[in-house]
């Protein structure tokens, strides 16, 4: 049986999740952590993809993310795993496999998918009990210590109903006189 393939299409927005190699707790080691955390925001400061949530958890990585147009889905998840795997061997002087292969996605819909997925990644590290509050954990975007880059327009929550104000709102009493 052939490898599943992703489909994925240009302008989407994902919910991406990767293992470490034999799902073992390589990223609670802080240094391995902090070149993860780093690749993943070099590559969306280079405009690979926009960064919209993620957290690094000992032995998985959970993303959400919108590839750059000229950026696969594919391409976007290789750069993080193999910019980070790159740099580990080379600071740390070893050959040992850092990540399984493939990832698993999911296409983010609207805003409330975007919601649910992103508390999930929030809650991810309170969950394991290695914080007690998302924001303490340094390796997520809950620490609010990362730039995130704004949900695309078509995530956005629409108004259930707009406010009767502006040009065809009622005029106040008083400004009638």
């Amino acid at each position: 049986m052939g490898r599943l393939t992703n489909r994925t299409s240009p302008g989407w927005t994902y919910f991406v999740t990767t293992k470490s190699w034999q799902n073992e707790p390589l990223f609670q080691v802080h240094e391995t952590a902090e070149i993860v955390v780093s690749k993943i925001l070099e590559y969306r400061d280079r405009g690979s993809y926009l960064l919209h949530e993620f957290v690094l958890m000992p032995n998985h990585l959970h993303l959400i993310l919108t590839p750059a147009v000229n950026v696969s889905l594919e391409k976007a998840v290789q750069l993080i795993k193999g910019g980070s795997s790159y740099e580990i061997h080379r600071v740390r002087g070893n050959q040992m496999q850092i990540w399984q292969s493939g990832f698993h996605e999911s296409r983010v819909m609207s805003w409330d998918d975007l919601k649910r997925k992103a508390d999930y990644i929030h809650f991810n590290p309170v969950a394991a009990k290695l914080v007690d509050l998302p924001r303490e954990w340094t390796y997520g975007s809950a620490s609010d210590m990362h730039k995130l880059d704004p949900v695309p327009q078509g995530l956005k929550p629409r108004a259930s109903e707009s406010p009767n104000v502006g040009p065809k709102g009622p005029t106040p009493l008083k400004a009638r006189a």
